[in-house]
């Protein structure tokens, strides 16, 4: 890599520093640090959502394009359908309550409905959840590092990364987020708009070559079997019901109006926008490894690659010095915007949900800050022994969902639902999960462990609901 490359990348990262810095002024307590002063606009927090929800899936739909081809387009599909369904079932619900109750974490709403220990139970779930995410998107740019950097080895990028993430998170809490998610996504629709994808187009040599390298399979929508959509439907779309990220960009909106807009812009921009721009690359990056373009790097062929590396790979050998820096910037962005997020949301949850700080307190910013520059040491040491972007992205959403699902629902359209069931519903749904995919237990048909989580998580609710109006 030139020092060209190496001076934009640079750059880049000393801009989204100098964003938290400014925003660490402009805190006056932890209700600007965890959720803006509930009076953010729809256009930041609509391009804080996609770049927070897609994030790694940039590598991860790189992945999917080099191994199935366009198909693995329809995983952000979910995501459109989570978005949209969440504008319309979820904030007309909430919004106004937290704004009310001067909340600044998901499980508080829990809290208002079911008490403190549920409350305490769902702190911990999504704790634990966004910590293995941020891990995951931490491993994601290390990745996209060492496929491009040739000098740099695993733990290098890895320190790099994390500092640079968790300092600006650390200094500018939740405003520094979405404002560097804004800079980031629109970094990244430049990146590959007009540089990543033409120009790697005809560096392989256009349509003709393209098509005639691959089998038509990956040129189709239907390269993926009905099982597969359905574990990416019923683990992506409940994110958008349980996940701390989301709560807190409900909570930071002005109105009801703002957040529904804010929501209807990320759907669109996750498909298909940057569905097929993803899985696209990927594609690209299959066509290159069967042309040979990876021999210096020991690949002949794509027989025995790491799908996620061919994204890298691609890039570095294809883009021009100068060009190389901007993408890797724009990939990066993407990556960064989504460990920010998870950064900010499992703070709140480690302060407010496990420890009971009070929001209020007068070392409040000291207390969030410490608690964020917690969370992201943990992350880091997580990242360390972590081999898989995707897989361990969507355990952690698995984990987050089969524990929390239910008892939000219930929450959302059950009268005077129990606690105890909240509770016990909780603890079955993402002990289930968990134990299923550390065992490895076959599931019938192959789908995901997340659906036998929901399914015990439901009926342990309703027996106990049962139980309790007898």
């Amino acid at each position: 890599m030139k020092i060209l490359d190496i001076i934009i990348f640079a750059g880049y990262l000393l801009i989204i520093l100098g964003i938290g810095i400014y925003f660490h002024k402009k805190n006056q307590n932890s209700k600007d640090y965890f959720i803006g002063g509930n009076n953010m606009g729809s256009g930041h927090i609509g391009l804080s959502l996609v770049a927070t929800d897609v994030g790694g899936f940039s590598i991860g739909l790189g992945g999917f394009g080099f191994t199935i081809g366009l198909s693995g387009s329809w995983m952000l599909f979910t995501g459109l359908i989570g978005a949209w369904l969440s504008a319309v079932l979820l904030i007309p619900k909430v919004i106004n309550v937290a704004h009310k109750n001067h909340m600044l974490t998901f499980p508080q709403l829990l809290k208002l409905i079911y008490g403190s220990r549920v409350a305490r139970i769902a702190g911990i779930i999504s704790f634990i959840g966004y910590v293995g995410f941020s891990s995951s998107q931490i491993l994601a740019g290390v990745k996209l590092a060492t496929g491009t950097f040739n000098n740099l080895d695993h733990l290098q990028v890895l320190l790099i990364l994390g500092i640079v993430a968790i300092s600006y998170t650390v200094f500018g809490g939740i405003k520094a987020v979405i404002y560097t998610d804004t800079f980031q996504w629109i970094l990244l629709m430049i990146g590959l708009i007009f540089i990543a994808i033409p120009m790697s187009y005809f560096a392989l040599g256009g349509y003709e070559e393209i098509f005639s390298i691959l089998p038509d399979k990956f040129f189709s929508l239907n390269n993926i079997t009905w099982i597969q959509f359905a574990n990416w439907l019923i683990t992506i779309v409940p994110i958008w019901f349980v996940g701390m990220t989301i709560y807190q960009r409900i909570f930071a909106c002005r109105d009801e109006k703002t957040a529904k807009k804010a929501w209807f812009i990320a759907g669109l921009f996750e498909y298909p926008i940057m569905a097929f721009m993803g899985v696209t690359l990927g594609l690209f990056a299959r066509v290159a490894a069967e042309k040979g373009m990876f021999l210096d790097m020991g690949f002949a062929s794509a027989n025995g690659m790491d799908g996620e590396m061919g994204l890298p790979l691609l890039l570095s050998h294809v883009l021009p010095t100068g060009f190389l820096g901007i993408t890797l910037a724009a990939y990066f962005s993407a990556i960064m915007s989504t460990a920010d997020s998870c950064l900010i949301a499992a703070s709140g949850n480690l302060m407010t949900d496990i420890f009971g700080i009070d929001s209020h307190h007068k070392k409040g910013i000291r207390y969030s800050q410490y608690s964020t520059l917690t969370v992201g040491i943990l992350t880091m040491l997580l990242a360390a022994f972590m081999t898989n972007v995707l897989d361990v992205m969507l355990m952690s959403y698995a984990f987050m969902v089969s524990g929390l699902l239910v008892p939000v629902l219930a929450m959302l359209w059950v009268k005077k639902p129990s606690s105890e069931a909240a509770l016990w519903s909780m603890i079955t749904g993402g002990t289930t999960t968990l134990l299923l995919i550390f065992f490895k237990i076959p599931i019938p048909f192959g789908f995901d462990p997340i659906l036998l989580g929901i399914l015990s998580s439901l009926i342990v609710f309703i027996l106990l609901s049962k139980i309790r109006q007898n």
